[in-house]
């Protein structure tokens, strides 16, 4: 079985609701529908996509996505929410990518551009809604980088990844943001920064999943309260 599906309402509006998947992932859609997506085990790519195709066929237009990252940009702080600019694709690059295979055309093209994957439009919305909320003090805005994880990053790959222009890392998101581009959504995406990557030796930054908990539950209530007041404008 491929989580759990139900259908709501937010401000007003439709909203599907799946649990399932390997990545963290919240979406919206306008006019019609809104979905909101959550995931916890690992698994394949295409198997964690299918419910952005399904989505799309339901009439899905606009997907927002979420996810916990680690902090790599120094100018960061543990609780900062960032909004996701760019992404870099780690494990695309070696060839892990959702699209491969046949191409299903009722969906979208076979080489789809995704030198503008996350809606500028939106971002500045966001940013506007974050401000009238009081949020704007710990929002940031920069590159994403989807590794495949489970481990955390060594110093090592810390320091590649800054180099490469990432300003955060998590083992999330990109998959979804890729076959939602696929398919002709708008995206838009939020990084809570729950840990600072080490990227020092010697560093006293250590990266454990209870702090990524931690964080996750302090900042919950202001990024709900974000997406939310973000779906009521869009």
């Amino acid at each position: 079985m491929l989580g759990i599906w139900c259908l709501g309402s937010c401000k007003g509006r439709p909203v599907f609701v799946c649990r399932a998947g390997s990545i963290t992932m919240r979406a919206t859609a306008s006019p019609w529908l809104d979905c909101l997506f959550r995931s916890e085990t690992q698994g394949n790519t295409y198997t964690v996509t299918y419910p952005v195709r399904v989505s799309t066929l339901l009439g899905v237009e606009t997907l927002i996505v979420t996810n916990a990252a680690g902090g790599l940009n120094p100018k960061f702080n543990v609780g900062d929410i960032m909004l996701i600019r760019d992404h870099i694709n780690m494990p695309g690059l070696a060839g892990i990518n959702p699209l491969r295979g046949h191409n299903d055309d009722r969906f979208g093209v076979r080489f789809p551009c995704m030198s503008d994957a996350y809606d500028a439009d939106l971002g500045r919305l966001a940013r506007e809604v974050a401000e009238e909320q009081g949020c704007s003090s710990f929002l940031q805005q920069g590159v994403y980088c989807n590794v495949g994880g489970p481990a955390f990053e060594t110093v090592a790959e810390s320091k590649i990844l800054l180099s490469l222009g990432a300003d955060a890392v998590g083992m999330s998101t990109v998959p979804e943001v890729i076959v939602a581009r696929h398919c002709g959504l708008r995206v838009f995406g939020l990084s809570l920064i729950t840990n600072r990557v080490a990227s020092e030796y010697g560093s006293q930054d250590r990266a454990n999943h209870e702090e990524v908990l931690e964080i996750t539950q302090r900042r919950t209530q202001d990024l709900q309260k974000l997406i939310i007041n973000l779906l009521a404008r869009i």
